[in-house]
């Protein structure tokens, strides 16, 4: 395997499926002669030219338009809006016309799109760059929501949505571009549905996603050093749909559950999940499940209330220990 750092997995991804197909292009602002601000498509306007990289006007919702446009007939775009902030602006071409085509046609028309959304806390980017939009898109009928925590699966997921007739909107976390990691060798895709278990354990469940699965790793490790506590992370990876099956399977083991979100808790992706502990494995549960979540406040500038606003493997300590009496 090659060890790659998250941008050049997501770089590798987008070469392979514009190579493969040339109905596969991408558009967004400074992802062209510039290579993208994440670097995510450095040398790509070089290799295949202004009309499969095209660079667009600071006009989420027009160029997302055309991306939707071009997938109802026939191309596969992957469109990047530069922070997750902006999609905000975007949303009536998403939720009127990408989600509902399909539907609406009476399947006869579908709408292969990709949107890639850099978001998250990433160091004093204010609060109108730091959003956190999972739980937005995971209310939208039609629409696949998924997010990458390594370089193995920001370059899978990457190829998989390409090559998914359903539009999926792809939540990358800003400050793990640098993030190295193994990425396969050959193809490698992987699936838009579906939880991975990326440590085993027995005592309870740490579920996460995007950058909170590094926090609950961390987490893990010092349970295991200082407790004698085998924590199972859960990283659930596809929001939309969530896997309901591997979230009960985890806590029948387990039968303790914490869920570990950079985003603030209301209506959030661990209200989810805890609704659907409540739902499939209620009496399999030993202890309520607890949610590790960041403060309700528009993420501060300063860098110490910006870091103080979101939690840490620390917090996910502590909330295990509470949990279990220790």
């Amino acid at each position: 395997m090659a060890e790659l750092s998250y941008w050049q997995a997501i770089l590798r991804a987008h070469d392979e499926e514009m190579a493969r197909d040339p109905l596969v292009f991408a558009m967004g602002e400074d992802i062209g002669v510039a290579g993208g601000t994440y670097k995510a498509t450095t040398g790509l306007y070089a290799k295949y030219g202004e009309k499969r990289v095209m660079d667009t006007p600071i006009s989420e919702n027009s160029y997302t338009g055309i991306g939707v446009g071009a997938a109802m007939l026939g191309c596969r775009p992957i469109v990047e809006i530069m922070s997750v902030n902006f999609a905000w602006l975007a949303m009536d071409q998403l939720m009127n016309n990408a989600a509902k085509i399909h539907y609406m046609s009476g399947g006869r028309i579908r709408c292969p799109l990709v949107l890639r959304l850099p978001g998250g806390t990433a160091h004093q980017l204010g609060a109108q760059h730091s959003a956190r939009m999972e739980k937005v898109f995971m209310g939208v009928p039609g629409l696949r929501v998924v997010t990458p925590s390594s370089p193995r699966d920001a370059y899978g997921l990457l190829k998989s949505a390409v090559r998914c007739d359903d539009p999926v909107v792809i939540i990358e976390h800003e400050a793990m571009y640098n993030l190295k990691g193994e990425v396969p060798d050959d193809e490698h895709f992987t699936p838009l549905e579906g939880s991975e278990v990326v440590r085993p354990g027995k005592d309870l469940t740490l579920f996460a996603y995007n950058i909170s699965v590094h926090w609950a790793l961390a987490a893990a490790e010092r349970l295991a050093k200082e407790q004698g506590v085998e924590a199972e992370v859960v990283d659930l990876r596809a929001l939309k749909p969530l896997d309901r099956a591997g979230i009960a399977a985890s806590v029948r083991k387990t039968h303790r559950a914490i869920v570990v979100e950079e985003d603030e808790a209301a209506v959030g992706v661990g209200a989810e999940v805890i609704a659907i502990l409540n739902e499939e494995c209620f009496f399999e549960l030993d202890a309520a499940p607890v949610r590790v979540h960041a403060r309700d406040v528009p993420t501060p500038y300063n860098r110490r209330l910006e870091k103080a606003s979101i939690p840490n493997a620390d917090d996910v300590v502590a909330a295990a220990r509470k949990l279990l009496g220790r």
